[in-house]
């Protein structure tokens, strides 16, 4: 009897050791087509096992292109949690509006808030309206403080190269800091959308316009500037970050991503939201959190700049210390796209056992793709996948086309 139940158990482990090497030689047999120029990196792991499926080059840095928004984004829930407001608030250093009158400024502030927009401003505009104000004598000053005033990556980023263009980063935005403007285009009058300028005075304008929409008075004029500390709220508009968070990973969003990297820097530091204190504050998350950092370098945190860089070691140590984060995984998971459901994944891997089983980031640059997330196999047994691909030949398809076909792999394995 003893002898007999070794035996099965020789099986057992004899079996195990076979599947195992099975989707070894799989994926290194899909790997066959990677060209011979292409630097690339692929590792998958069992985080309940501890077991290593699959290892190559899982060490070497490369450019992780928008999966760079899975350090920024899980630092942010880490940080802040999932219920941390991002507001613009509207405040007023006039402490009694019984008689209907703000004697003094309006200030428009803004505090990493990236969605907000003109409608936000009806709102607010209408809601002073009913609550009986109908004269400013002072001024409407776009306060966004709470960031630097170093608008472009290029600033803050030396010799900085970017292919993406974003409008200014700033810490009060209105509609994506875009506008909409009429241009003579080969002889056609046509409205175009345009970057502005200055986002405080920008603001600043906009919600005075609102506000003389909505029969209220504005004596003095727009300007931009900071709100002193005695003053009153009148009303906000926020975003919970969990929701945030998925705008950004689900449709790889750039500029939300910056804005975010910047907000991540204000409030650790408590001081200033700028590049220096969010990079700071994400080598501080790696590092309290022991997450393997050799090798990687974050300047952004969106991925766009080709200066970033990490291994794919990193990312799954990353997606582990989510994994078993129980206060934030469930944010973050859900922040994700969805294999053939949405996002940036919803034309992908439909039709395979991975369709609605695999919730990952993409990320593509010139010459760069990577693919990185959460794989839950029929039999509720779950792998972390991270692959990137440096290439010269080829195209960004081709290699998505490889990405997809290991998971398809993983997810048919046993």
């Amino acid at each position: 009897m003893v002898l007999k139940k070794l035996l099965v158990s020789v099986l057992i482990v004899s079996s195990s050791l076979i599947q195992a090497q099975s989707i070894q030689d799989k994926i290194s047999g899909v790997l066959t087509r990677v060209h011979s120029t292409t630097n690339y990196s692929v590792l998958v792991y069992n985080p309940l096992t501890r077991d290593t499926v699959y290892k190559i080059n899982n060490t070497v840095p490369l450019i992780p292109a928008s999966n760079t928004k899975l350090y920024s984004t899980a630092a942010a829930l880490s940080y802040m949690g999932g219920e941390f407001s991002l507001s613009t608030k509207l405040l007023s250093d006039d402490k009694n509006l019984s008689d209907g009158v703000v004697n003094g400024n309006i200030y428009l502030k803004g505090y990493g808030n990236s969605i907000f927009s003109e409608s936000d401003m009806d709102l607010m505009a209408s809601e002073l309206r009913k609550k009986g104000i109908y004269k400013v004598t002072g001024s409407i000053i776009g306060d966004d403080t709470y960031f630097d005033n170093v608008y472009t990556r290029d600033d803050w980023i030396d010799d900085e190269v970017s292919n993406v263009n974003l409008p200014p980063i700033s810490a009060l935005v209105v509609d994506r800091n875009r506008k909409v403007v009429t241009q003579k285009i080969r002889r056609r009058v046509r409205s175009v959308l345009v970057e502005i300028d200055d986002p405080s005075l920008n603001a600043a304008g906009k919600f005075k316009d609102k506000l003389i929409s909505n029969g209220i008075t504005v004596l003095g004029v727009i300007n931009k500037g900071k709100a002193p500390n005695n003053v009153v709220p009148l009303t906000e508009a926020n975003i919970k970050l969990r929701d945030l968070v998925k705008l950004i990973n689900k449709n790889s969003d750039n500029f939300l991503a910056e804005c975010l990297f910047k907000t991540i820097g204000a409030v650790v530091s408590g001081v200033e939201g700028n590049a220096f204190y969010a990079t700071q504050a994400l080598k501080t998350f790696l590092d309290e959190n022991a997450i393997y950092s050799q090798g990687t370098n974050l300047v952004d945190g969106s991925g766009i700049s080709r200066f970033d860089l990490t291994t794919t070691n990193s990312i799954v140590s990353l997606l582990e210390k989510m994994y078993f984060d129980l206060a934030n995984f469930e944010d973050y998971h859900s922040s994700l796209s969805i294999a053939g459901v949405d996002g940036t994944l919803r034309h992908r891997l439909r039709g395979t056992l991975a369709e609605n089983k695999f919730c990952g980031k993409t990320g593509t640059l010139n010459g760069v793709t990577s693919l990185s997330g959460y794989l839950t196999k029929n039999n509720n047994e779950d792998l972390i996948i991270s692959m990137i691909f440096q290439f010269t030949q080829g195209g960004n398809g081709y290699y998505k086309d490889i990405e997809d076909e290991i998971i398809t792999l993983l997810a048919q394995s046993n």
